[in-house]
């Protein structure tokens, strides 16, 4: 579990990361370069969820090597399927992370979301959705571990 006091904010308390792949792990379907260590380090606080529509039919061999629970989901509203997974862990316990369309309601209804902006771009509607913003997925998971930078960021 990580808790982040916010000055003027509820104490946040995670206990699970929640995570799109295509766009915010990875660019082409190719994860990107010291990804799996940082969500490694981190399975040791949160549990690490990966939500995907996996694109490029990889997703499992691209995580193999981490410590991590894949869901991947079928075609129809998928965006009403990455919400129902984050309310099934309880929306107050999960950071959520994504970029796409189908990450927005995932996004507005977590604890803390955050979108990232990458080689893949991401949707007008997921940055609405969000609390903060990134563009590096490295950055935004040293957020996590670096609970003075969310400090800094979020505080009112």
């Amino acid at each position: 579990m990580i808790n982040i006091m916010i000055p003027g904010a509820d104490e946040l308390m995670f206990r699970n990361l929640v995570l799109d792949f295509n766009g915010t792990l990875a660019v082409d379907g190719k994860l990107l370069e010291g990804v799996a260590d940082k969500l490694n380090a981190l399975s040791s606080s949160l549990d690490i969820h990966v939500v995907t529509a996996d694109t490029f039919g990889n997703v499992k061999v691209q995580m193999k090597k981490v410590k991590c629970k894949i869901k991947i989901l079928d075609e129809t509203d998928q965006q009403l399927q990455k919400l129902g997974y984050i309310a099934q862990l309880g929306n107050d316990s999960v950071v959520a992370i994504g970029n796409g369309k189908n990450d927005a309601l995932m996004l507005k209804h977590a604890a803390l979301g955050i979108c990232m902006i990458q080689k893949e771009g991401a949707s007008q509607e997921s940055m609405m959705a969000a609390d903060v913003i990134c563009n590096n997925i490295l950055d935004a998971l040293d957020m996590l571990t670096n609970p003075l930078r969310l400090k800094a960021t979020l505080r009112k």
